[in-house]
């Protein structure tokens, strides 16, 4: 992974407040990618945690819905915002009061920076 995709994932996590931490996973679960802190974060960092994304964006498809591109998910305490950009998941996990339309808003940039990355993933 190169280190610009690594620098540009770094600034998001710096310009969104209150944003803990961001993982790219293939579709799998298997975490490919992590930044920022993660310890206090218990079921999210498992990778049937990001499985059921890849489960619901199928059943979504056969509800005749188009393909899904993001789960939001808001519990106590903490927000996640899941980017399908198949092979790959973002995640995004950050405070209650973290700013999810600035997350959003950077779609069609992450969608650029993820190129090299889905290559790597695709080819092995």
């Amino acid at each position: 992974m190169t280190d610009d995709v690594k620098r540009f994932f770094h600034n998001i996590r710096k310009r969104v407040a209150g944003l803990n931490c961001i993982i790219i996973t293939d579709r799998d679960g298997v975490p490919l990618m992590k930044f920022g802190d993660d310890k206090s974060l218990g079921m999210i960092m498992k990778p049937s945690f990001h499985t059921t994304f890849t489960m619901a964006t199928e059943q979504s498809n056969k509800l005749g819905l188009g393909r899904n591109r993001n789960i939001i998910s808001v519990y106590t305490g903490y927000q996640v915002v899941q980017m399908n950009k198949l092979p790959l998941l973002v995640t995004f996990i950050g405070t209650e009061s973290c700013n999810i339309g600035h997350i959003l808003a950077l779609d069609q940039q992450i969608e650029l920076v993820l190129d090299e990355v889905k290559v790597a993933v695709t080819e092995t």
